[in-house]
């Protein structure tokens, strides 16, 4: 019997790779050739959460709306020189749930500093919670983000 419990996930990425996923309309989803088996394990129904590095911030929240495929297109591209080749080939489908307009991203330390994920970490170093491309939380701490989104949403 498959698991229809939905997996809370982080996207981790620069405005650029934000802004790229955005004017795809948030129909598509790539994460870094390292984390396939995060990927494999996305399904339907699961959430994705934005952090905008740089910025430190929540963008918004999309649904996953398919399985996990590999596609090599160039969509998505890494900062770093050294990973110039860096296609972002793990990809699942998604679609927009909360997505908050540019300047109107929630600040992520207030509630980073509540979260149960972020707690491994020193205080001092929150941010190192969110070094890499993506990361699995608890449904207590995507709640905590939802509510602080859906908050800005309405304002």
């Amino acid at each position: 019997m498959a698991d229809n419990t939905p997996n809370y996930w982080i996207i981790v990425g620069s405005p650029d790779n934000f802004a790229k996923t955005q004017e795809l309309g948030f129909t598509i989803q790539g994460l870094k050739s390292r984390h396939r088996k995060k990927a494999e394990r996305m399904k339907p129904g699961d959430k994705l959460v934005y952090y905008v590095t740089g910025l430190k911030q929540f963008a918004g929240i999309s649904t996953v709306t398919s399985e996990y495929f590999e596609s090599h297109e160039e969509i998505w591209k890494s900062k770093d020189p050294k990973k110039a080749a860096e296609d972002y080939p793990h990809r699942v489908k998604i679609a927009p749930e909360t997505i908050l307009p540019e300047g109107g991203y929630v600040d992520a330390e207030p509630i980073a500093r509540q979260m149960t994920y972020v707690s491994k970490w020193p205080a001092a170093n929150w941010t190192l919670a969110f070094q890499g491309n993506v990361h699995e939380i608890g449904v207590e701490d995507f709640a905590l983000i939802e509510a602080a989104i859906a908050a800005a949403a309405d304002k």
